[in-house]
């Protein structure tokens, strides 16, 4: 398969900058690897969320208040086809007799909006999210979560859990409590570049407590 947009799947690009909706806030050095999909980010990724090309004007129009949005950390893995559902419940009230939005323009002025937000999307730091996976609006994942391909991620994520299948599961941790806790303690993602550089060798490695006691160290 050849494209035009990323050449290869060994490749990707940064997200934040090729994002024009305002709705939507990545951090740095986050990216995404759509080869086999051969669409950008915004364009493929991104479902629903008011402020994009074909909905900006209506956003920018004001009438529709709040809106949720898509807010990703840095050091962030998104695979090819992943997938954020944002817009809330997108006027479908299953609770209301009938979960059909109806129009007032056609169904009268007693037609009620049944629009309901779900809150930001909001995925943290050094997060990995495997391809064709889909995030339901208004998860939270937790900073170095691990998202198995094609899962249906429906709610809450904690921090370096591993979430597989549909609806989405915890089947483990990445590590314990206590190498978690270190980790996010140092939330190395906020690190500058130059002190992240000179800690490579421990980043490469799995010895979280030699980074932590490095990481103490220089607090010092």
């Amino acid at each position: 398969m050849s494209s035009s947009i990323f050449p290869s799947w060994l490749g990707g690009y940064e997200v934040r900058e090729h994002v024009n909706n305002p709705n939507i806030r990545v951090g740095e050095h986050t990216y995404y690897s759509g080869y086999y999909h051969d669409k950008h980010f915004e364009d493929h990724c991104v479902r629903y969320l008011l402020g994009d090309h074909s909905s900006r004007a209506v956003w920018e129009s004001g009438i529709f208040g709040e809106v949720d949005q898509l807010i990703i950390g840095k050091y962030c893995s998104i695979a090819s086809g992943a997938t954020f559902m944002l817009a809330g419940n997108q006027g479908h009230r299953h609770d209301w007799v009938s979960s059909f939005p109806f129009d007032v323009s056609k169904f009268g002025d007693k037609v009620k909006s049944g629009f309901e937000r779900a809150g930001d999307t909001v995925i943290g730091n050094d997060v990995w999210i495997g391809s064709e996976c889909v995030i339901m609006p208004g998860v939270t994942i937790g900073d170095g979560a691990v998202i198995g391909a094609r899962a249906v991620v429906t709610k809450d994520v904690p921090p370096y859990a591993v979430v597989v299948g549909n609806p989405g599961q915890v089947i483990k941790k990445r590590f314990d409590e206590d190498l978690v806790a270190k980790l996010i303690e140092m939330k190395w993602w906020d690190w500058p570049l130059d002190q992240l550089q000179a800690n490579m060798d421990l980043m490469c490695s799995n010895d979280i407590d030699a980074l932590y006691q490095r990481y103490c160290h220089q607090q010092k």
